[in-house]
This record gives C-alpha cells, sequence and structure tokens, in this order.
C-alpha cells in the first residue's frame, strides 16, 4: 500500500497545533502567576506617602496613614520644645538607647527639623492609639506634664518627643518612621533613601 501523505501539510498542522497548545498554557498560567503579584492596594499600603506640612500650625497635630498605621505630625512650639529637657528623669528612655527611631533622628528632638515632629501613632504596649494632649501640666496627668499623648487604655504617657514616662505600662518609646523632606514644606513617610532638605 502506497503512503500518499502530504509532509508538508502534516508540519503545518503540527506546527499550528504546537502554537495554539503554547498560547493556551501561556493564557491558563497568567493568572496563576499574577496572584502570586501584590495588589494595587497592597502595594498602596507599603508605598511611601508625600505630605503637605505648609498648612500645620503651631501646637497643631495631624493624622495621614502609612502601611495601614497612623503616623502623627505635629508642629512643636518653641515652648514645647523648651520642656523636652525638664522632665528625663521622669523617663524610661530619655537618650533613645533602644533603637525606635532612624539614626537621624537619634536626637534630643527625635526629629530631622526640631518643630516638624513625626512618629507612628501606636503605643507600644498593645498596639492602642494614644491621644494628643498638648496641654502643659494637665493636673490629671501628673504635676511635670508638659503635653504629648496619653493611651487612655492603659495609661501610658508619652512627652511631645514620643518617649515614655517611668511607671507606663509601654515599654518603650513610640516609633520614628523612615521620612525625609522633598522640600521645606513636602514630607515623604516612608521613605528615606535620598534624604532632601532638612
Amino acid at each position: 500500500m502506497t503512503d500518499n501523505v502530504d509532509r508538508s501539510k502534516r508540519r503545518l498542522l503540527l506546527a499550528a497545533t504546537s502554537a495554539a497548545g503554547g498560547v493556551a498554557a501561556a493564557g491558563m498560567a497568567t493568572p496563576f502567576v499574577l496572584s502570586f503579584m501584590p495588589s494595587e492596594r497592597a502595594k498602596a499600603a507599603g508605598a511611601p506617602v508625600e505630605v503637605d506640612i505648609s498648612s500645620i500650625n503651631p501646637g497643631e497635630q495631624i493624622v495621614v496613614e502609612w502601611q495601614g498605621k497612623p503616623v502623627w505630625i505635629v508642629r512643636r512650639t518653641q515652648e514645647m520644645l523648651d520642656l523636652l529637657t525638664k522632665h528625663d528623669g521622669e523617663l524610661t528612655d530619655p537618650t533613645c538607647a533602644v533603637p525606635q527611631q532612624p539614626d537621624y533622628c537619634n536626637n534630643a528632638t527625635r526629629s530631622i527639623k526640631p518643630e516638624v515632629f513625626v512618629v507612628i501613632g501606636i503605643c507600644t504596649h498593645l498596639g492602642c492609639s494614644p491621644t494628643y494632649r498638648p496641654e502643659v501640666a494637665a493636673a490629671d496627668l501628673g504635676a511635670n506634664w508638659g503635653g504629648g499623648w496619653f493611651c487612655p487604655c492603659h495609661g501610658s504617657r508619652f512627652d511631645i518627643s514620643a518617649r515614655v514616662y517611668q511607671g507606663s505600662p509601654a515599654p518603650t518609646n513610640l516609633i520614628i518612621p523612615p521620612h525625609q523632606y522633598l522640600s521645606d514644606t513636602l514630607l515623604l513617610i516612608g521613605d528615606d533613601k535620598k534624604k532632601g532638605v532638612a
């Protein structure tokens, strides 16, 4: 029996079938591979946040979100800054020996610019969010209270540099996030690789 097979048609059909199979396999694999990539929401949750600080008045606090956490930005007054050194003996870690801040904020004000303070607003005790209490000498918080944050959940007190007072349940000072200034009035929270204008 003679074999009258057209070899060119066979090669064409084989190539077409292989190509179609490859396209189908890629189409099926794409959703699977994409499922391993972070969603836009997840990317945004970890992305740095730009904040215009030009409208923050002296003594005022604003709250922004970075990585799902509240970040407090306070424009401290000169009076607030003057009080920082007056209660070191009452603080658990006045010199910030526990590394709760980037190296460039390991100073007396725990900040790049003394008047602008940036801190994550989560208590180091059980993760509550303390309230901003800028009043000086608030009687219910102690005679030497110079303003700062008070955690109503368990009574932790923090000064205006978010350093914890002795006797508070919180074991350490509040955490300073990485940040930098892109200009005199524009702050970038979450990235400090190219520190800008200070």
